[in-house]
This record gives C-alpha cells, sequence and structure tokens, in this order.
C-alpha cells in the first residue's frame, strides 16, 4: 500500500489504525460489476452511485456486529444528498440517452442490483470497523469531486491506495 507515494508494510500493521491515524491527523477520509474493478474508469455520477450502494450494502452487512455503521452511513447520506440526488439524475439521464426513457429505469435497476450483489459478501479488502471509520470521515468530506477521488480509492482493488485527494 502506497501512501503519499511511500510504502507502507502492509505485514504487522492494522489497516484500521493506518485509515485511523489518517483520519485523525488530516480530519478527512475518505459500486460495479466487480468491486476491484478501477472505479476511476467510470463516469463521475456512476462513481458516486456506486460508492452510495457499496457504503449502504455494507452497512446492512455490518449492522449486527460491534461496528454497525448505520449512523455513519445515514449521516455520509444527510450530509451529501445534494451530490447523491445530482449523481443520480445524470446518471438517469446518461441512461435514457442510451436506453430511451422506458428503457433508463430497467437499466438503472439492473445496474443498481448488480452494485449491490458485488458487496453482499462484504467489501473486497475493507472490514466492518474500517468501513465504520471510512464512512464516518467520508461523512466529514466537502466537495463532490472528493467524493469521486474516494470512490476510485474505495471501489479499486486496494492494492495501492494513495490518499493525496486527503491533503486538502
Amino acid at each position: 500500500m502506497n501512501i503519499f507515494g511511500g510504502a507502507v508494510p502492509v505485514a504487522g500493521r492494522n489497516l484500521a489504525k493506518t485509515i485511523l491515524g489518517i483520519s485523525a491527523s488530516l480530519a478527512v477520509m475518505l459500486a460495479a460489476v466487480a468491486p476491484a474493478q478501477a472505479a476511476g474508469s467510470f463516469g463521475g455520477a456512476e462513481k458516486l452511485r456506486r460508492l452510495d450502494i457499496m457504503l449502504m450494502v455494507t452497512s446492512l452487512r455490518c449492522r449486527s456486529t460491534s461496528d454497525n455503521f448505520m449512523a455513519e452511513y445515514q449521516n455520509f447520506t444527510a450530509n451529501h444528498l445534494p451530490e447523491l440526488n445530482q449523481a443520480s439524475d445524470e446518471l438517469r439521464h446518461d441512461l435514457a440517452n442510451q436506453y430511451g426513457s422506458a428503457g433508463s429505469a430497467r437499466a438503472l435497476d439492473r445496474i443498481s442490483t448488480v452494485m449491490a450483489n458485488a458487496y453482499g459478501q462484504g467489501h473486497p479488502w475493507l472490514n466492518c470497523h474500517e468501513l465504520r471509520n471510512v464512512t464516518r470521515d467520508l461523512a466529514q468530506v466537502r466537495g463532490r469531486s472528493t467524493l469521486e477521488e474516494a470512490a476510485d480509492q474505495l471501489l479499486g482493488d486496494g492494492r495501492t491506495v494513495e490518499l493525496a485527494y486527503a491533503r486538502r
């Protein structure tokens, strides 16, 4: 894992500690046929939709654990409702252009179901504790571009995480 260009050995390190350290020092921390697919290939609207669905599904999955983050997810959606609604509207518009008005609703349902199913077994490289911390921090970030950048990182393959946006 690379943070700000420097290598951080994964063995012997708890990813949660890394995320907590970054979020504490920066007060900012930071959805796909396959969650391991880099989110960078998607448009901004789809990135936000995928991020929202990933957080929703994983928060539901983690709700019966000691790291229940339903409250953090609710804060995230409440704080970013304008960005999430705008992204949803853009995605619907894009799908209507591709599939027509009748086909766009089916296409959005299909895409949303595939996204949700991709995270039904959890996030590929973050556990409930880590997702709770990330979601709490995402609720505090400002700006759509920051959310899109976070989506790139959270929905990517996790082999390298660049937290350059967190410098803001």
